[in-house]
């Protein structure tokens, strides 16, 4: 039975009561009433959800996204580098205005991608705050936390940072080391998947840096420290509590329980990413093949979407990761090929393209992108399909 909650992270209230009983007493409604205007005054984050949803939704994003414009954000962070901007051709054939679902302004997002270090925050189609990493590569994973920070992996580091651009937890990649995948599990705690010999799989503990979780993977060539970088990407806790690991180089998914003990395992050639879906199925984004495929635990094919079957006269090059979105859709990222190609596009379940973005004046290429009117807590595992 779904149920109305009232709730603020900050504060640890939660109370919840199904539908079709009796309203909170006055005084109790109005004391929880007073603490949630605190929590938003304080947090800049609002849990006055969507109808029958809790979490971070898009009413609670567009309150945490206040923080990014507040007077106290300077234009460059002690620690932010200027990044150069992305490099990109003209794509004739393609009108922006003519394309479907509206541009910049149809998802307030966060956005990365490779090649170009900054990152962006964006909100009724403008950029309203960005964050610079200055020269190298890459991003490939970010997050956008339900208390208003942003956890990303930049292969050499990782690094937690406030609205205010201040760095709150900083882990480099030791020597010889990159670290592409990284996930919130609480707000305290973060999944770090770092390639290496060995590639390892790490919890920790942001605040003390104790490694909770510390599993070493057999690396797939012991002494090719050129075999480093393409070992993983995309590494997830899921809801029930596994990880689910893409292994680039070896061309499959792996499951793992707890205990690591392999559980499920999926052949794949270029699999960058991988989200289990909340009814146990896999969305699985081939990189070499450009295709995103959704395999039940059996195996066998539910969904698949090549990009070759993206319309016309929109095109779409290639992809890394993808994201499943709570009415069925999925939207795709992509690099662009520099300025050749559409960085973002949402299709529906039966293939239709309702989404296409072009914009390479605003953007760099898309590696990753988050969506803020997405119902879930980010640092919930399984919450956000992404």
């Amino acid at each position: 039975m779904r149920s109305d909650c009232l709730a603020s992270w900050r504060f640890g209230v939660v109370v919840t009561r199904e539908r079709g009983q009796p309203p909170l007493p006055a005084s109790l409604g109005g004391l929880l009433a007073l603490l949630a205007v605190m929590a938003v005054a304080i947090t800049g984050c609002s849990d006055a959800g969507r109808a029958g949803q809790t979490g971070f939704s898009s009413v609670i994003a567009r309150g945490c996204l206040q923080a990014f414009t507040a007077p106290d954000v300077p234009a460059l962070g002690a620690n932010e580098v200027p990044s150069d901007p992305p490099k990109a051709t003209s794509s004739a054939g393609i009108q922006a205005a003519a394309l479907p679902g509206g541009g910049l302004s149809r998802h307030p997002m966060l956005y990365i991608g490779e090649g170009y270090n900054t990152m962006l925050l964006i909100d009724r189609g403008a950029v309203i705050w960005s964050y610079a990493t200055g020269k190298g590569w890459e991003f490939d994973d970010i997050w956008l936390l339900s208390n208003g920070n942003i956890l990303f992996s930049r292969m050499s580091y990782a690094e937690e940072i406030t609205p205010q651009k201040t760095v709150v937890w900083h882990m480099d990649a030791p020597a010889g080391s990159e670290i592409h995948s990284l996930q919130p599990n609480g707000l305290d705690r973060v999944l770090v998947m770092q390639n290496g010999l060995p590639p390892r799989l790490m919890i920790i503990k942001i605040r003390t840096g104790e490694r909770i979780v510390d599993h070493a993977f057999p690396a797939p060539a012991p002494a090719d420290r050129g075999s480093v970088h393409g070992q993983t990407r995309r590494a997830r806790i899921t809801a029930s509590g596994t990880y689910l690991v893409s292994w680039l180089s070896q061309g499959k998914v792996v499951e793992y329980g707890r205990d690591f003990t392999e559980i499920w395992s999926y052949a794949i050639p270029s699999p960058w990413a991988a989200i289990r879906l909340p009814d146990g199925s896999t969305l699985i984004t081939d990189e070499r093949d450009k295709l995103i495929r959704e395999v039940d635990r059996h195996g066998a094919t539910r969904w698949e979407f090549r990009l070759n079957e993206v319309p016309p006269g929109i095109p779409f090059l290639d992809s890394q990761s993808c994201v499943r979105l709570a009415n069925g859709n999925t939207v795709l990222c992509s690099r662009g090929g520099g300025g050749k190609g559409c960085q973002l596009i949402e299709i529906t379940p039966a293939k239709q393209l309702v989404w296409a973005v072009h914009d390479w004046k605003t953007l760099g290429p898309a590696t990753a992108v988050q969506l803020l009117d997405e119902p879930g807590m980010p640092e919930q595992p399984g919450d956000l399909l992404r």
